[in-house]
């Protein structure tokens, strides 16, 4: 992925995907709405086509200018003062921009009883390497659960279960003092550099109700709200409720510190758990229960499905959802769209330089870049919708399909397998341990890149 092999034809191709794109949506038009624009000198969208493309090509502008490959008639320093600019409101580009992709692109392909969703979460933005950007904080990386240099990406899109167009995002630094590494430079509170950098030391849950009443405002549209155990608190979910009139689905956090209303006492949901019986045999949850959540005055009703964990069948998972009209089969399957994030987040990481593109140490350029790689991914969506074969677009995408076609192999061959040990569990009524040993054994005799899809689920 590092280095594409570009012919004048692929070259060709790209440029007409990338200008009818800038046409359709009238990306000069938004980004003069959001101060990006400019008077005299380079016009604005040679130099965002340049950085829309360059991801695609075969070098990055640093090693351009080295090779003397660098052809445009504007120099670096054009591209720096462009992304630096602390006037231009990127968030609102975004959130505009994927407006119009979902309901003058999207809308039209999407049933209107499908339930289409708002999709919260964050991902590390590292920056290990890096002591003067502004803005640096420590903060907890979920996945090695460890402390590192940068900022959490939060990241509010949107999804029919086909496709995923990224909204808006806030690089989140740190919301206490002693994790703040440096504070860079100062802004008038009152200016949009200023309340960005203030955005960015709130608490995520009340950053994510902010991106979400923004993203309301401009015209965006979803059934569900959907975030796993890390932000689902009780006053998350019923601000959501209440304030935005918005039902949620969330993972909940098995703890015994939050506490819901259960047949007139407040439990936590592992005493709510262990007093309820279970179901037994091939059904797809343990157990259903209504409860009601939030404070005294803001209390809503909400179901709470718990269903066995698929990675370890000693433990449970719990998902809540504030629209108690919903099956609980049905609760499971909206909430498993959820992982289309965890999608685009490898994909903008892994294929789109999301983190390893820019070494800027300015807070506002770091949310210039963000855009971009967004803008990316938009295009990207938009013609894997249009085109039947995926890999016609151009090379960078058929390796992106790669990469949705084998999670949804994992998938399936994981169904298969659960149906199959239900089966055997059902009819030869063998204990856990003759079935775990059954299993082992059968996984063994497969082919290796079957073992590997298996276990990529099993550790996911």
């Amino acid at each position: 992925m590092s280095s594409i092999p570009q012919t004048k034809e692929s070259e060709q191709q790209l440029e007409g995907t990338i200008n009818k794109f800038i046409s359709s949506y009238k990306i000069r038009q938004l980004l003069i709405s959001c101060n990006a624009g400019k008077e005299k000198g380079i016009p604005i969208m040679k130099v965002f086509r340049y950085l829309l493309c360059i991801v695609f090509a075969d070098r990055s502008m640093y090693m351009q200018l080295k090779t003397n490959a660098f052809k445009e008639d504007f120099s670096k320093n054009t591209i720096y003062r462009f992304l630096d600019n602390p006037k231009t409101n990127w968030k609102k580009f975004t959130t505009l921009l994927s407006e119009r992709i979902i309901n003058g692109f999207f809308r039209r392909l999407t049933n209107d009883e499908r339930s289409d969703v708002f999709i919260i979460d964050d991902t590390l933005f590292d920056r290990s390497s890096s002591k003067k950007t502004d803005m640096l904080a420590k903060v907890f990386d979920h996945c090695s659960m460890k402390y590192k240099k940068g900022f959490r990406l939060l990241t509010l899109g949107w999804s029919d279960g086909n496709s995923f167009i990224p909204i808006n995002h806030c690089l989140l630094s740190a919301a206490k003092d002693e994790n703040l590494l440096c504070a860079g430079k100062t802004y008038d509170g009152r200016s949009l550099a200023g309340r960005r950098r203030a955005q960015s030391r709130r608490k995520a849950t009340d950053v994510m109700v902010e991106l979400l009443k923004e993203a309301l405002k401009a015209g965006h549209q979803a059934k569900y709200v959907l975030f796993d155990s890390w932000f689902s608190s009780p006053k998350t979910v019923t601000s959501i409720k209440n304030q935005l009139g918005l039902d949620t689905i969330a993972m909940v956090k098995v703890s015994s510190k939050v506490f819901y209303e259960y047949k007139g006492e407040n439990l936590s949901i592992k005493q709510i758990y262990s007093r309820n019986k279970k179901r037994r045999g091939r059904s797809k949850y343990l157990l259903s229960i209504d409860v009601m959540i939030g404070k005294e005055n803001d209390k809503i009703p909400a179901k709470i499905v718990c269903v066995r964990n698929k990675c370890n069948k000693k433990e449970w998972l719990a998902v809540i959802s504030t629209d108690i009209s919903l099956s609980e089969e049905e609760i499971i399957r909206i909430y498993g769209k959820r992982w289309q994030i965890e999608v685009f987040f490898k994909t903008c990481k892994s294929y789109l330089k999301l983190v390893k593109e820019t070494r800027s140490t300015s807070y506002d350029a770091l949310n210039a870049h963000v855009a971009l790689v967004f803008t990316r991914y938009m295009i990207l969506s938009i013609n894997q919708r249009c085109n039947e074969d995926d890999r016609t677009i151009c090379e960078i995408f058929y390796y992106l399909a790669n990469e949705l076609a084998d999670i949804t192999f994992s998938r399936s061959l994981r169904i298969i397998m659960q149906a199959m040990l239900d089966t055997i569990s059902e009819f030869f009524h063998i204990t856990e341990e003759q079935l775990a040993e059954f299993t082992s054994s059968f996984i063994n005799r497969l082919p290796k890149y079957m073992r590997d899809s298996l276990n990529y689920t099993i550790t996911a």
